[in-house]
């Protein structure tokens, strides 16, 4: 397991840090996700030995994560690490071999990856001559290439075309299923929902929520949909309130001890009820609950 434990950071004045806390276990997709300059790639950074925390650990299987171990993550960065002049597989060699593997494994290894995201046709291209969208593939494959224990990305949907995200959530999945921690950010929250196992909310240095989509679900106040009532009916009703109208569906949160029953009856004194049910808000509402209290945040990136 990966774990990351009260880490703190701060850069001059300005606190990037407070003592984020999460794990991210063996076989699963972990998303982490947050506002800009919510500390997401201080973390990541952190976790690949590029910066040094202030306070807190970072530890795989009960170790302390040193050199040895970074040596068998697979790292993207959010920023380009490529040499543009370097030819794909060339590239993806060399970066296979600072990671120990031998000549001969790691030109098997870029064949293997680079026709897998679909870049078989270009690997003898230099970096510089693809698109950014390649060029995006190529880093991936760079994380991928020496078989890592653990993958650490950072917004690795970033630039990729529909079908290289289907192919990149399944090489994640394959990863994941074979006992590999992923853990990745992303501001593609709809992807997150879909693909993660348990999601990470940071807002202002801070982990806001850690669980999955259900958990938080169920953490938060309980939503309403009820159609065929005049708008307006649920104006004022105790413990109730109206989150949106759209027509002739109204969308409503209910307080704590809120009886949903006496909802549904209010509901049938101002008119025929059409449908009631219970409303699953997506990731995107659960994230802006999560930072809704929380300075400094912004949208998910």
């Amino acid at each position: 397991m990966l774990a990351i434990e009260g880490l703190a950071k701060r850069f001059g004045t300005a606190t990037a840090l407070d003592g984020v806390t999460f794990q991210v276990r063996p076989g699963e997709v972990f998303g982490f996700v947050g506002g800009n300059g919510a500390g997401k790639t201080t973390t990541m950074r952190i976790v690949l030995g590029v910066l040094d925390p202030d306070a807190g650990t970072v530890s795989w299987r009960g170790s302390p994560v040193d050199a040895t171990v970074r040596r068998r993550i697979g790292y993207l960065p959010e920023e380009r690490g490529l040499y543009p002049k370097m030819r794909v597989t060339e590239h993806l060699v060399y970066l296979a071999r600072l990671h120990g593997m031998s000549r001969s494994a790691a030109r098997d290894a870029a064949a293997t990856w680079t026709g897998r995201v679909g870049l078989a046709e270009r690997r003898h291209d230099e970096v510089q001559k693809l698109s950014l969208g390649n060029q995006q593939r190529v880093q991936l494959c760079a994380a991928l290439v020496h078989d890592p224990d653990v993958l650490v990305l950072d917004e690795p949907f970033s630039g990729l075309d529909p079908a290289a995200v289907d192919t990149l959530s399944e090489v994640l999945r394959e990863r994941a299923a074979a006992g590999i921690p992923v853990i990745f950010s992303s501001h593609q929250l709809e992807l997150v929902e879909r693909l993660c196992d348990r999601v990470g909310i940071i807002s202002a240095g801070r982990m806001a929520a850690v669980g999955t989509v259900d958990d938080l679900r169920a953490a938060s106040a309980e939503r309403y949909d009820v159609t065929g009532p005049p708008a307006g009916w649920a104006d004022g009703l105790p413990g109730v309130r109206v989150l949106d109208t759209d027509g002739a569906r109204t969308r409503v949160e209910l307080e704590p001890g809120t009886d949903d029953q006496k909802l549904l009856a209010a509901a049938l004194q101002a008119g025929p009820v059409h449908a009631f049910g219970p409303y699953r808000p997506p990731l995107s509402e659960l994230y802006r609950d999560a930072v809704a209290d929380r300075p400094g945040t912004g949208g998910p990136a």
